[in-house]
């Protein structure tokens, strides 16, 4: 099989440009056409994840059932078990139709409008069990949503484009989780005052963000396909079906494990973020259980956190230039874990809205940090342009095994401790992955990956 000719952006030396060229690549059609497609990305994941958990405790949910509720984030884990469907099978009539990235877009996008649609007619109070089925068909459709997206940028933009690209995406995404979280609260609000039941407000919130995710669908109309998508079509188009498939998935696979300390790599990849993962799935509930309101979550925890991720994020890429990825994630792993020391403290000072603005700002700064560089070194790790899509969602899928899974006990540790006494918790929860930092440093894992550029 001939492999596209791809060019990783993880490793890539990018000259310098002017400021003028800095920004007006931003304005590329293909840098906002990824655009659009991050906020689509993000859009789906708070609607099974965080607004969910507020319209459940607002509902009378217990927080051991809330935090179970965890477990509903599984696609995003496994999602690179259909990683190599996505990239070797066509979906009948959409392939033919729009090619072989957008096909899988349109598909994916219909699908998920539909999960949506099908979770905002349940009732948390009455039937956990449809709640948690809703969920998981949202968390199945928005992960190979993502899966796709991620292919897709990839091989659009072209090398000068990449940065730019990742950046907006970035953006784009955050956008659109703090379009499920805060706008979807308020929306929730503006449908209650009307004088309508809260059940059915929060269904017609549910309705307005499934209209939602058609700007993503617009925006994949719109785009063309991916030169390299169309060459790696013709490539394969001789093998059958199942070929394309294993071709896709052993390659990947049997790429990464053979180099060296790759299953500490993976251990690390997981733990990395574990420290956010287990104080973010009861964020929520916390917030409303210490006397803010549903608005007063929607406005500063998504609000003002939001400015705070976006400056975090910038801070972030700082670093990453200023130091060595080691040194980087060396920084970005203390900082976000010792950021939950600021929800202890507004565990004790109360229901402040000033507190509760500091601590977020506190937490989202520091998160954005420790996400910017793990986002550069799992780039990093996927050096391999033929398995880019599939190793990378492998990848996610891992990081994605301490929000999904690791996190599912934080409720029941959250109601044996108290609000203080959890959030210390979860700062010791990062101490593994520091280990595990030390020993691949140690074992010069870092050296091996070459320059990263963020």
């Amino acid at each position: 099989m001939t492999a596209p000719d791809l060019t990783s952006p993880a490793t890539t030396s990018v000259p310098a440009t002017s400021w003028r060229g800095s920004l007006a690549v931003y304005l590329q059609p293909g840098v906002l056409i990824v655009l659009f497609l991050g906020f689509s990305s993000g859009l789906p994941l708070a609607l099974s994840g965080s607004t969910l958990l507020v319209w459940m405790r607002e509902a009378g949910v217990d927080l051991k059932t809330i935090g179970l509720f965890a477990l509903v984030g599984t696609p995003y884990t496994l999602k690179f078990l259909w990683a190599p469907l996505v990239d070797a099978m066509h979906v009948p009539l959409f392939t033919r139709a729009f090619g072989r990235r957008r096909g899988w877009l349109v598909f994916s996008q219909l699908l998920l409008i539909v999960a949506i649609l099908l979770l905002a007619m349940t009732d948390p109070a009455r039937s956990p069990f449809y709640v948690a089925l809703g969920a998981l068909l949202v968390a199945t459709t928005s992960s190979t949503q993502d899966i796709v997206v991620d292919a897709f940028r990839v091989e659009s933009l072209p090398e000068s484009e990449q940065a730019a690209g990742m950046a907006a995406y970035v953006a784009a995404y955050r956008i659109g989780m703090l379009v499920s979280t805060a706008g979807a609260l308020f929306i929730v609000s503006g449908f209650e005052s009307t004088g309508i039941t809260r059940t059915s407000a929060w269904m017609w919130g549910y309705v307005v963000m499934a209209a939602m995710v058609l700007i993503g669908t617009i925006t994949a109309l719109i785009a063309t396909e991916p030169e390299q998508s169309v060459r790696a079509e013709a490539a394969t188009k001789a093998e059958t079906a199942f070929a394309r498939v294993l071709h896709a998935a052993i390659g990947a696979f049997s790429e990464f494990l053979s180099r060296k300390d790759a299953l500490a790599a993976l251990a690390f990849v997981v733990l990395f973020k574990f420290t956010d993962a287990f104080s973010g799935t009861m964020t929520a509930p916390f917030v409303i259980d210490l006397g803010f309101s549903r608005n007063d979550y929607a406005a500063i925890v998504k609000g003002v956190g939001l400015a705070a991720t976006l400056i975090g994020g910038f801070a972030g890429g700082f670093v990453a230039r200023r130091y060595s990825l080691a040194t980087s994630l060396w920084i970005g792993g203390v900082v976000q874990a010792l950021a939950n020391l600021s929800f202890s403290w507004l565990a004790v000072v109360g229901t402040n809205q000033w507190a509760l603005a500091l601590a977020i700002c506190a937490e989202n700064f520091t998160s954005a940090i420790g996400t910017v560089i793990f986002v550069a070194y799992l780039s990093a790790l996927c050096q391999n342009p033929l398995h880019t899509a599939t190793q990378y969602a492998l990848l996610t899928a891992l990081a994605a095994v301490g929000r999904t899974y690791l996190s599912s006990g934080a409720g029941f540790v959250a109601d044996t401790t108290g609000w203080a006494l959890f959030f210390v918790i979860c700062v010791l929860v990062a101490i593994p992955s520091l280990v595990l930092l030390a020993w691949l440093q140690k074992r010069g894992h870092f050296e091996t990956l070459g320059p990263v550029r963020v």
